[in-house]
């Protein structure tokens, strides 16, 4: 009648609801990577932070915070962390491209050129989402170079010419 009571598996009365204590917890990195999935950006930043606890601060860890920072829109916190990130390994791929996004959302497209570009390079050009970013930063960044509509929309300046050969540039003031 009270078998339902004691479960079978071993599991001690006092044993939080789910857990085994005989069986192996999955670590807090696996479970964030989980969570970023399934869309669930504010568990995964909690479930680094565990796993920041486990392993220790490196540059894995500080990417995976990073990332989830983005998802939240927290841009500075972000590129703070990411830039960390950076510094404990130049060459982590996937900061590099987080960090690329981030300088996207924030209209920095030279630097997040630059970013995606190291990325890309290290990745072999193998992952089809930095490929995509990078091709997207190129198109940025050379159309806010020089857009010849801008001019047009603020008056600024026109070259005039005045003789042959001469040509004076005046300002719509």
């Amino acid at each position: 009648m009270l078998a339902g009571c004691t479960p079978a598996t071993g599991v001690s009365r006092n044993s939080p609801y789910g857990a085994d204590s005989h069986g192996q917890g999955v670590d807090g990195m696996t479970v964030g990577h989980r969570l970023m999935a399934a869309g669930e950006p504010e568990l995964a930043l909690k479930a680094y932070l565990r796993g920041a606890g486990e392993v220790g601060i490196n540059a894995d860890v500080l990417s995976s915070i990073g990332s989830a920072n983005l998802a939240l829109g927290r841009l500075g916190q972000a590129e703070k962390i990411l830039r960390r990130a950076l510094e404990l390994d130049p060459n982590f791929v996937p900061a590099l491209n987080n960090l690329g996004v981030v300088l996207m959302e924030q209209d920095n497209y030279g630097e997040a050129r630059v970013m995606f570009q190291k990325a890309f390079a290290l990745d072999s050009g193998e992952t089809d989402s930095i490929r995509e970013n990078l091709m997207l930063a190129i198109a940025r960044s050379e159309a806010s170079v020089y857009d010849p509509t801008q001019e047009e929309e603020k008056g600024g300046f026109r070259l005039v010419r005045q003789e042959k050969g001469k040509f004076v540039l005046l300002s719509d003031l």
